[in-house]
C-alpha cells in the first residue's frame, strides 16, 4: 500500500463548480483516489470504487455524512456570531430541544448497522409501493396546475413554476401539514435547504443570518409530532409513530430529524432532476424529439437524466479501520468524499458518458446511492419526475431558453438550477 501524498491535480471536494465533469474525468484517469491535505478529505471518483465504498458500510461508516454537510465551509464564519447564538437560544427556548441532542440525534443518513436498520424499518412503512402509488392522482393534479401557464404560452420558469412546488407540496401532504400552512412550509423548506446544503452560502454567509424560519419549522414540526402522538391520522408522521415498538421507538427530536432530512432530500432530488433534465433536453433536441414522439420512453429518460446530471453529487463516509482503495493506504478515521456524479459519468461503466442517450444500458445508475443507504424516496422522486415530463414533453419542442435564462445553485453538494426560464420560439 502507498502512503498519502500530495496530488499533482489541485482539487477541493468542497469547491462549487458550474461544470465539475471535466475535472472528474481528469481525476478518474489520473488520480482516482485523491487526497486534499488542507481539507483532509479523500475523493473517490471511479464507478467501481464508489460502489465498493457504498457497499462496505463495515469499513466506510456513514457517521460523517450529516456532520460534513453542515460543517463544510464553516471556516468562512466566525465561530460565534449573533445569528448563531440567537439560533441556539431559540432552539432551547422555543423548540425545547437541547442543541447538542438535536445535532447528534439519530439520523438515517448518519447511522450504520442495527440502529440504521431499525430506523429504516420504521420509516419504510410510509414508502411502500402501495403508499407511493396512492400519491399519483395528487401529483398529476399539482403538475397540471403548474404547467397551465406554459400551455397558455406564457413565459415560464421551470424551477419555480414546476420543479419546486411539486415535491414541496407532496411532502407537506405526506406529513399532514394543514393546507393553510403550505406557504409557510415552502418558506421553511427554502431556508432549511439553504442552511444545510450551502445553496445560499454566498448571499447569506452560509445562511446563518436567516435561520429564523428554520426555528419556525422546528416549532411547527414539534407541535405536529406531539399532536400525532395524541391523535393519530393517516399521514407519514402517524405511520412512523405507530410502527415504533420497544427500544426501536424514536424520540420527538429523532422524528423531527427525519422530517428535516425528508424535506431536504425529498425536495432537492426531485427539483433538480426535473430542472437539470429539462435543461439537458434543450441541448439534445434529438433525444427530446424521440421521447416526445414516444412517451413510453419517459421512464428511460428520467433514469438517464439521473445519470447525466446527478442532483446529489457526493456523499461522505468515514473509515472505521485502516484500509486501501486501488492500492492507496487510507488510515482509520479518515473522511472519504464519494462522488456519485463522477461515477455516473465514468466511461468505464457508461460509454460516451457526456451524451444524453435514452438507449444506453441504464442499469447501475448510482444517483440514489447503493446498498443499505439506498434512498428510500427514490421511487417517489421517479414518479414525480415521470409525471412532470409527461406534462412537459408535448410543450418542450416548441420552446427555447429565454434571455439570461439560467441561474445555477451555489452549492458543492447539490447540482441544480435556481432559475430556468423558457418561452415559445419566435
Amino acid at each position: 500500500m502507498t502512503a498519502p501524498r500530495p496530488s499533482q491535480i489541485e482539487f477541493d471536494p468542497l469547491t462549487i463548480s458550474t461544470d465539475p465533469y471535466p475535472i472528474y474525468r481528469r481525476l478518474r484517469d489520473e488520480v482516482p483516489v485523491h487526497y486534499n491535505e488542507q481539507r483532509r478529505i479523500w475523493s473517490v471518483t471511479r464507478y467501481d470504487d464508489v460502489m465498493h465504498v457504498l457497499g462496505s458500510p463495515e469499513i466506510f461508516s456513514s457517521r460523517a455524512m450529516f456532520t460534513m454537510i453542515i460543517a463544510a465551509g464553516s471556516e468562512e464564519l466566525p465561530p460565534f456570531t449573533l445569528p448563531v447564538l440567537r439560533f441556539f437560544w431559540n432552539l432551547v427556548w422555543k423548540v425545547r430541544l437541547n442543541p447538542f441532542d438535536f445535532l447528534t440525534a439519530r439520523n438515517l443518513i448518519a447511522e450504520d448497522g442495527e440502529r440504521h436498520s431499525s430506523m429504516r424499518a420504521i420509516v419504510n412503512r410510509g414508502f411502500t409501493p402501495r403508499r407511493i402509488a396512492a400519491w399519483e392522482p395528487l401529483i398529476r393534479e399539482i403538475v397540471e396546475d403548474c404547467v397551465a401557464p406554459l400551455r397558455r404560452g406564457e413565459p415560464f420558469d421551470v424551477i419555480r413554476g414546476l420543479a419546486v412546488p411539486v415535491p414541496v407540496t407532496i411532502i407537506a401532504e405526506m406529513l399532514g401539514v394543514p393546507a393553510e400552512s403550505h406557504a409557510d412550509f415552502k418558506r421553511w423548506s427554502d431556508h432549511l435547504i439553504g442552511s444545510l446544503t450551502g445553496s445560499e452560502r454566498s448571499e447569506q454567509r452560509y445562511a446563518w443570518s436567516k435561520l429564523g424560519p428554520v426555528i419556525d419549522f422546528l416549532v411547527a414540526m414539534r407541535t405536529l409530532v406531539r399532536q400525532r402522538r395524541a391523535n393519530s391520522s393517516d399521514d407519514l408522521i402517524s405511520t412512523i409513530l405507530a410502527a415504533q415498538e420497544g427500544e426501536t421507538a424514536l424520540t420527538d427530536r429523532e422524528v423531527i430529524q427525519f422530517v428535516s432530512l425528508l424535506l431536504v432530500a425529498g425536495n432537492e432530488t426531485t427539483t433538480h432532476l426535473i430542472g437539470n433534465l429539462t435543461d439537458a433536453l434543450l441541448d439534445h433536441p434529438d433525444q427530446l424529439r424521440r421521447v416526445a414522439a414516444d412517451p413510453s420512453r419517459i421512464t428511460d429518460l428520467v433514469e438517464e437524466g439521473l445519470r447525466y446530471d446527478t442532483p446529489a453529487q457526493l456523499g461522505f463516509r468515514t473509515t472505521t479501520a485502516d484500509t486501501e482503495i486501488r492500492g492507496v493506504r487510507i488510515p482509520k478515521g479518515e473522511t472519504i468524499a464519494v462522488f456519485l456524479g463522477s461515477a455516473n459519468r465514468d466511461e468505464r461503466r457508461f460509454p460516451d458518458p457526456d451524451r444524453l442517450d435514452i438507449d444506453r444500458d441504464l442499469s447501475g445508475v448510482v444517483s440514489f446511492g447503493f446498498g443499505k443507504h439506498f434512498c428510500l424516496g427514490a421511487s417517489l422522486a421517479r414518479l414525480e419526475a415521470r409525471i412532470a415530463f409527461e406534462a412537459l414533453l408535448p410543450e418542450l419542442p416548441k420552446l427555447v431558453r429565454a434571455e439570461s435564462a439560467v441561474s445555477r445553485l451555489d452549492s458543492f453538494f447539490i447540482r441544480g438550477l435556481k432559475r430556468l426560464a423558457i418561452q415559445r420560439a419566435a
